[in-house]
């Protein structure tokens, strides 16, 4: 997949006053739908004026289900999606795999502008700088769709008022996996109203090191692999990770997230949460 074709629907977001009634609990108004490959969405929807997150985190959306062929009743489809923009942004982003025969993705990749979407207003989350302690270096670990969370991370002002450096690695088998996060690391670069929020200058701090697995790209393998053999430190410039400089967060499928576990902890790096920060956070709720 060489070539990536991006369709973009959007519509202008309706006054409050002329906005319409939902008719789903919780019903939030889709605004814009991307799709970047035959695989891989993202789509805005309106924010609800209560909500208040911290960047990283993630909530339960969804769509109802089909009725139940004895009783009638539908029953609301959900599922854990990371919230890819900022906590400033007047709307909600989010990044989505489309899963033919997934129970709600099925559905969810046919979303026009002007549907309608369930959002439970409950946040949660550990991709959240509050489970670190201070570090000079964060490193950003994604596969796939786990991209989103970084996506939030990444527009937040105090990342970069927390660390000397930010390092994201996003590791897909397809090129065109891959244009979501190059496009936005891109935007983010030449984002004057960014520089003027968190200090001109502030995109310097940041690094984008891409792979891909099965098609060529300029960086090949995954990421396990180049951080295991140290190709990816001697690309990048840096020594290694170290406890006392580096600190992570990682998201991606269940398999890349316990093999960059133990890989961390290896490096002498200790598991935090949000209770208790420490050296590295992964999130658990998502699965690629």
């Amino acid at each position: 997949m060489n070539e990536i074709t991006q369709v973009t629907q959007s519509t202008p977001v309706p006054t409050p006053a002329g906005k319409a009634v939902p008719t789903l609990p919780d019903a939030q108004t889709v605004t814009q739908v991307t799709h970047w490959t035959d695989r891989l969405f993202s789509f805005r929807l309106t924010r609800p004026a209560s909500l208040r997150f911290r960047s990283g985190e993630f909530v339960m959306i969804g769509l109802m289900g089909d009725p139940h062929p004895e009783t009638g009743k539908q029953k609301p489809l959900l599922r854990a999606y990371s919230i890819a923009s900022p906590s400033w942004d007047d709307e909600l982003e989010f990044y989505s795999i489309k899963v033919p025969d997934g129970p709600l993705t099925s559905r969810l990749q046919h979303i026009q502008v002007g549907d309608e979407i369930i959002l439970r207003p409950k946040p949660v989350g550990t991709l959240v700088h509050d489970a670190l302690l201070p570090g000079k270096r964060l490193w950003l670990f994604a596969t796939g769709t786990g991209f989103a969370p970084y996506a939030s991370l990444l527009r937040d002002p105090q990342t970069y008022e927390d660390y000397d450096e930010i390092i994201v690695t996003h590791t897909c088998r397809e090129v065109g996996e891959l244009a979501y996060g190059a496009q936005l690391i891109e935007q983010i670069r030449n984002d004057e109203m960014l520089a003027e929020l968190i200090g001109e200058g502030f995109a310097d701090k940041l690094r984008y090191y891409p792979t891909t697995t099965r098609e060529d790209s300029p960086k090949m393998g995954r990421i396990t692999d180049l951080l295991r053999s140290g190709e990816a430190f001697e690309d990048l410039g840096v020594p290694g990770i170290a406890p006392d400089v580096d600190r992570a967060m990682i998201c991606g499928n269940l398999a890349f997230n316990l093999e960059l576990k133990a890989l961390l902890e290896g490096f002498g790096l200790i598991e935090g949460a949000n209770s208790k920060p420490q050296h590295y956070v992964v999130e658990k709720a998502f699965l690629d």
